[in-house]
């Protein structure tokens, strides 16, 4: 099984839009969401034992809500 079917994930508490969990060059795992683009922090892994940890940790963060979000406007 696949982190990304091991993890399930809320719908976006800003829009309601899905969220999206990514991989960013083999260092980090963060949320983001397919429709308004909010997203959670980076939780940055060092070994491959690391890496599921930290893909866990991301999808906690977006699944309670803290996500930031950058408007046009700011």
């Amino acid at each position: 099984m696949s982190i990304h079917e091991e993890l399930v994930l809320q719908d976006c508490p800003f829009c309601g839009g899905a969220g999206l969990l990514e991989e960013e060059n083999g260092w980090c795992w963060y949320v983001m969401c397919m429709d308004c683009g909010a997203q959670t922090a980076h939780f940055e892994y060092k070994t491959p034992a690391d890496r599921l940890a930290a893909a866990a940790q991301a999808a906690q963060i977006w699944n309670i809500g803290k996500v930031v979000r950058a408007d046009l406007s700011e």
